[in-house]
């Protein structure tokens, strides 16, 4: 070969090796300046976020949703789930938590009317400006935001649930064309769908209901950055639950004394569990069942119930509470007693309930108007550690062996539920 014509190839080979670097380098300078420079506008959300942010928070729930095979997630269904990446709001006020404190999450569905409520019981608990506020929303509704928006109390983070019925308007896990309803048989009308014990097909905004406590207990307990190091006890409470202004030092005793006054407890309540009771009165601390108003527990105890994820997710009643008392907890093998005092610190008031939507013909109606009276005692704390416990050996109310009372048999629903319990197994990540 001539001496020209090696000197061709050479120059050709370094030509083209120049020009993959200069593309290269250009394109590593142009996806730093995207980066660094451009961002997306969320008209939900409200703010500008960079670029790198919404990718890798796009790129994470793509991959989750793939491994998982959960629903494929619509435009809002997305743009939820950046918003549970953001960190709490109020951080300039309340920079930082207190180390006993207690965090409290308040999940809500669409009753602005009882929302209001418990929000103005919360601005009056002595304390609450020491610890982190978690509102988990089941679906978007603007005013249920806005409400929550204007706290300025204390820290506020606020999560979504990225696959409530409420935000697929045509597609499972919300109401989809194909879905058989009531009582139809599937083999006759060509539909989709499991019947439940009684032979009703589901109701999507029947179903939310055990879906956002799931779903929200495995995001709060293991999905967060803000809890997944918290290692002591969790509130939670319901958007028609009053709060009294004693309720936070009140479950901070509990916790602190229920390990020496009740080792065998595995939470604390601000109420007792039938919500219609205001307490005994009596001198002394109670052991009773778990109740489901201002109930709290720590991660050892989320670690027992999370491994009942297939007894959850498989028992036939769509209210969590009843699916707890009749096949989680039972399943641990001895009575699941919680502590709490002698007088309330939390009320339930609601008078309709979750299933009686908004805006319906048949909707139950209720201003939210509060009768509650609270006393002296009510608001500092009234519990003494020299109390002795009294425990109610005979547990009222649903029991091991009650079938359920359905609307939670669409095999659908249980795979989601099952997938829920999967989204933050470190063993996956």
């Amino acid at each position: 070969m001539s001496t020209y014509a090696k000197s061709r190839i050479k120059e050709a080979a370094f030509s083209r090796l120049l020009s993959v670097v200069l593309i290269t380098l250009l394109g590593a300078f142009l996806i730093i300046c995207l980066l660094r420079t451009s961002s997306v506008y969320d008209p939900v959300i409200g703010d500008a976020y960079g670029s790198a942010e919404s990718l890798q928070m796009i790129f994470n729930y793509t991959r989750m949703t793939e491994r998982l095979n959960l629903p494929k997630q619509n435009e809002l269904s997305i743009r939820l789930g950046k918003i549970n990446e953001l960190p709490p709001r109020n951080l300039d006020l309340y920079r930082n938590l207190a180390k006993d404190n207690v965090v409290i999450v308040l999940y809500v569905h669409n009753r602005p009317q009882y929302l209001k409520g418990v929000v103005d019981s919360l601005s009056r608990v002595e304390g609450i400006s020491e610890t982190l506020l978690i509102v988990s929303h089941d679906g978007y509704f603007e005013e249920i935001n806005r409400i929550i928006e204007g706290i300025k109390f204390c820290q506020v983070k606020q999560i979504f649930a990225p696959y409530s019925p409420h935000i697929f308007q045509n597609s499972f896990p919300g109401i989809s064309p194909t879905d058989c309803k009531d009582k139809d048989d599937p083999v006759k009308k060509k539909c989709e769908g499991t019947p439940d014990q009684y032979g009703n097909h589901r109701s999507p905004k029947i179903v939310s209901l055990k879906h956002h406590w799931w779903w929200m207990m495995n995001t709060v307990w293991d999905g967060l950055k803000e809890t997944h190091q918290h290692m002591g006890h969790i509130l939670f409470i319901e958007e028609d639950h009053f709060i009294y202004p004693n309720a936070y030092r009140n479950i901070q005793l509990l916790t602190e004394l229920k390990p020496v006054k009740c080792p065998d407890c595995y939470a604390a309540n601000l109420a007792p569990c039938d919500v219609k009771a205001r307490g005994e009165g009596w001198q002394s601390l109670i052991a009773e069942r778990m109740g489901n108003v201002g109930y709290s527990f720590n991660r050892t105890v989320w670690r027992k119930i999370h491994r009942k994820a297939r007894e959850f997710c498989a028992f036939d009643d769509y209210n969590w509470d009843i699916t707890m008392w009749a096949t989680v907890y039972p399943s641990f093998g001895a009575p699941v007693y919680s502590l709490r005092g002698p007088r309330t610190s939390a009320v339930h008031f609601g008078k309709c309930g979750l299933h009686q939507g908004q805006g319906e013909k048949e909707a139950c109606i209720d201003d939210g108007s509060l009768n509650i009276q609270v006393e002296d005692v009510d608001k500092v704390p009234n519990i003494k550690t020299d109390w002795g416990v009294h425990v109610v050996q005979k547990q009222a109310g649903y029991q091991a062996g009650f079938r359920g009372w359905g609307g939670w048999g669409d095999t659908r629903d249980q795979q989601l539920c099952l997938d829920f319990a999967k989204m933050y197994d470190l063993g996956s990540r």
